[in-house]
């Protein structure tokens, strides 16, 4: 044999130990494969609880592998009682029997399920299912769910708390208060006579606002004189070192919210909170066009018709939304990285009807992105705490999340069942707030 066909016969025979241990590789892989079958959603079922009477909704999704199930946040506190039926009723018989690896096409085939979209029960309904599936994903790699969203981006999230009062100097008093437990932004509210709720309580000092009814009163122009006398307050008091932020709530007719953002320039803050209500989003280009305070909006939006004209012209500063409204996990990570490419950051809505598993979702999230900006926290109550195992911890203003897998929380179902819904004054809607002449005012 000549040199050239020696070579020949080596290159064949190289090329046919190749095949046969590229076969042989494949056919390990198959038997593997179907030895693993992915696990299928094998029950759709929702946690009900309210620890100390703020009621909370919970998606469990159980799989055909036992013990594995997951978790996610579906609480919509204003129609608590909608989100079981348009689970089990709708969503489960639609989604059993689907692997649960593929989470962006459980999400399309759910939302697109009811054909009018973009409502928040569905919306919640859709949240539960995707964030649990999340946590599925997460107890599959042996992970958290940040670490499936590409790691870590900071070690933990810097948080803003709620201080309040019924007099400025309560509000004070509350925010030294946080300051000394190591939190730097603070946002501030203070209460109006005649109005209970939302950083506002009956009675005090003031004499009530004279109305032509008995239900809780908000007067515009009464309201932002006592906002801005809390601010004056805030920065003599409070020095320039803390981050503000106030919350206007919506409850301001437009060319009002324009004034209010201008005036509050001086006072630096942080961001100034629905200066309008979604109905008048298009009023953002005037208050924009107009005053330099940082501006956030988004805890009542649903539909990615109301965030995207504002990020992508660039109208706010900070997104607002709330995690479960929206749909869940899916969609947030991805509105978060379209605000990432025009510069507008994170402030998700962390209030106190959003359970523990909503606020690791949200926390999650945080860790994983660049453009994250702050993080509404608010305590979980004790009873909270007794449900639900592995709750996010704050140290010196920063909420920080366990490296437990997926979401790092179990539930104590048991527990949960102690602290059933019960008839609940918000059956009837968030509650009335008016103007004098009795006018509602939307919030």
């Amino acid at each position: 044999m000549n040199r050239r066909e020696l070579i020949r016969s080596m290159v064949a025979s190289g090329a046919a130990l190749l095949a046969t241990r590229t076969a042989r590789a494949q056919n390990i892989m198959g038997n593997a494969t179907r030895g693993m079958a992915t696990p299928v959603i094998k029950d759709i079922s929702v946690i009900n609880t309210a620890p100390e009477g703020v009621r909370l909704c919970v998606v469990k999704i159980t799989t055909d592998q036992p013990g594995l199930y997951g978790y996610g946040c579906a609480t919509f506190t204003q129609r608590a009682d909608l989100i079981e039926p348009a689970v089990v009723k709708y969503l489960k018989p639609l989604l059993v029997g689907h692997p649960v690896d593929r989470i962006e096409d459980t999400w399309q085939a759910a939302y697109a399920s009811s054909y009018w979209r973009n409502g928040p029960v569905e919306n919640n309904a859709i949240s539960g299912v995707d964030q649990a599936l999340w946590d599925i994903k997460g107890r599959m790699a042996s992970m958290p769910v940040y670490e499936l969203l590409g790691g870590k981006a900071r070690e933990a999230a810097d948080a803003y708390v709620h201080a309040e009062g019924a007099e400025i100097e309560n509000t004070i008093e509350n925010s030294k208060r946080f300051m000394a437990e190591g939190f730097r932004h603070i946002r501030i509210q203070v209460g109006l006579p005649g109005m209970a709720g939302y950083g506002s309580q009956r009675g005090g000092r003031v004499v009530r606002i004279p109305a032509l009814h008995d239900k809780p009163v908000f007067e515009r122009e009464a309201a932002k004189r006592r906002a801005f006398a809390l601010f004056e307050a805030a920065r003599k008091e409070l020095g320039d070192e803390v981050e503000l932020i106030h919350d206007m709530h919506e409850r301001y007719n437009p060319a009002e919210a324009v004034q209010f953002c201008k005036d509050a320039e001086k006072f630096r803050f942080f961001f100034v909170e629905d200066p309008v209500s979604p109905e008048d989003i298009e009023w953002f280009r005037n208050i924009r066009a107009q005053t330099t305070a940082p501006l956030a909006m988004g805890e009542l939006f649903n539909s990615p018709h109301e965030w995207t004209p504002l990020i992508k012209d660039r109208l706010i500063d900070f997104m607002r939304m709330h995690i479960s409204q929206m749909g869940g996990l899916t969609p947030a990570r991805k509105v978060a990285a379209m605000g990432e490419i025009f510069g507008v950051r994170t402030a998700w809505h962390g209030p106190g009807d959003v359970s523990p598993i909503g606020h690791a979702a949200m926390l999650h999230l945080d860790l994983s992105i660049s453009n994250f900006g702050i993080q509404e926290w608010t305590p979980f109550n004790a009873a909270s705490q007794e449900i639900f195992h592995g709750c996010p911890t704050i140290k010196d203003g920063y909420i920080w999340a366990n490296d437990r897998p997926g979401w790092g929380i179990e539930i104590d179902e048991k527990a949960a069942a102690r602290y059933p819904f019960k008839p609940h004054p918000l059956n009837a809607g968030w509650g009335e707030v008016r103007l004098p002449d009795g006018q509602i005012v939307k919030q």
